[in-house]
């Protein structure tokens, strides 16, 4: 009987090792599974970042390349803005004069044609007429006089040299003069 119960508490003893490394087994499985789960959402989570971050280039380049397409002329632009005010020098010189008016009609048209090309690359004249207020932002005084009114003091008096912009970036403060 002793043996009998010795070889049963053996019996049990080996299914009990058997079950704890059965056991084991299975926690190394779970973990193994576990350990892969968190690799894949480890690499999941790299993958969107990096999608993101892509995303975030593309817009930004994109931005870049329309804001380098509005203002590549600018160069050119402002070495061509002479050329205009020189146009309306000779005007209005030749305005003065009165002697040839078909000399004005040609130069006015000339100077038409070569404006409505420079507007049609995005060049515009910064509208500002004697009596607006003056704005630093927008205005460069060159100037100030006494105010020949009241209601002209910080008002813009006169405009020494017409302002343009391309697109909405200013190439080119108008100067004008202030009233004190």
């Amino acid at each position: 009987m002793a043996k009998n119960k010795d070889t049963k508490d053996e019996q049990i003893e080996n299914e009990n090792e058997a079950a704890t490394s059965e056991n084991t087994e299975k926690q190394e499985e779970i973990s193994v599974e576990e350990q892969l789960t968190k690799e894949v959402a480890q690499e999941k989570d790299k993958f969107l970042r990096l999608f993101a971050e892509f995303e975030n280039y593309k817009k930004r380049t994109s931005k870049e390349r329309i804001e380098l397409y509005a203002t590549a002329n600018q160069e050119l632009m402002t070495v061509l803005l002479p050329v205009l005010d020189d146009f309306d020098r000779g005007l209005n010189e030749i305005k003065k004069d009165g002697e040839d008016s078909e000399l004005f009609k040609g130069m006015e048209l000339i100077k038409g044609k070569f404006h409505s090309i420079l507007e049609q690359k995005g060049l515009s004249k910064v509208e500002i007429k004697a009596g607006d207020a003056f704005d630093a932002e927008i205005h460069e005084a060159i100037t100030q006089i006494p105010a020949p009114t009241k209601d002209l003091k910080g008002k813009v008096i006169d405009v020494i040299e017409q302002g343009y912009q391309l697109g909405t970036r200013i190439i080119r403060y108008p100067k004008v003069v202030i009233g004190q």
